[in-house]
């Protein structure tokens, strides 16, 4: 029987490119479906019903939820082109990096575009200060992997999309303070898999502009 896949998504989503980039990588047809969040389908609320959230993989009809958690499924379901590492200890310093990008990467830059003053300057430091931590992790590596396209590089690539939104809204500039992760970014993007897994990110920014005055930002 031939794999069903099918993806329940939303575009600006950095965790739900995650998934799409990890499926190009290994070859893996799937059907996409664009949520509304704001009128999410039953499809959704019947997958994942604990937090009603995307992305959601189905396969097969069996629902995997959380991105990093359903990264690792493809990763095992789909052995070619291994994300993660066969040695343990290698393994888990790559779950750690990339629990680290979803506890500080999302939040700190959520912070740059939704908070003002002292919060603001704030969030921009430590967001400036992670990415730099993140640099040495890096090391010499052309990914974190190591020579291929990674665990950690797949579940960090995403955020680059909103990095002008950080930048526009948080009025500050990431590269000269971080040039080696965006050279590894480039690097990134040279993969099919990457670029056209993600969007352009003037078209993310459009989308942040217009959530900003539903939201009251303005």
């Amino acid at each position: 029987m031939a794999d069903e896949v099918v993806l329940l998504d939303f575009w600006p989503s950095p965790f739900g490119m995650r998934l799409r980039i990890a499926l190009a990588e290994k070859g893996v047809k799937y059907e996409y479906k664009e949520e509304d969040l704001r009128n999410k389908s039953p499809l959704l609320l019947q997958s994942n019903p604990v937090h009603k959230k995307i992305p959601v993989l189905i396969h097969n009809g069996k629902a995997v939820c959380e991105s990093v958690i359903a990264l690792q499924y493809i990763d095992e379901v789909w052995t070619n082109k291994p994300l993660l590492p066969s040695d343990p200890y290698l393994r888990s310093q790559a779950k750690f990096w990339a629990d680290f990008v979803d506890k500080k990467i999302y939040d700190l830059g959520r912070k740059t575009w939704t908070s003002k003053g002292d919060d603001q300057e704030a969030a921009k430091k430590e967001f400036i200060d992670c990415v730099k931590l993140l640099e040495v992790e890096l090391g010499d590596k052309p990914f974190f992997g190591g020579e291929t396209l990674g665990f950690v590089d797949v579940a960090l690539v995403p955020f680059y999309s909103w990095f002008s939104v950080y930048e526009k809204f948080g009025n500050f500039s990431i590269e000269p303070e971080c040039p080696k992760f965006i050279a590894w970014v480039k690097r990134c993007l040279e993969k099919e898999s990457v670029s056209k897994s993600v969007p352009d990110q003037d078209k993310v920014c459009d989308f942040v502009v217009e959530m900003r005055k539903k939201l009251g930002i303005e």
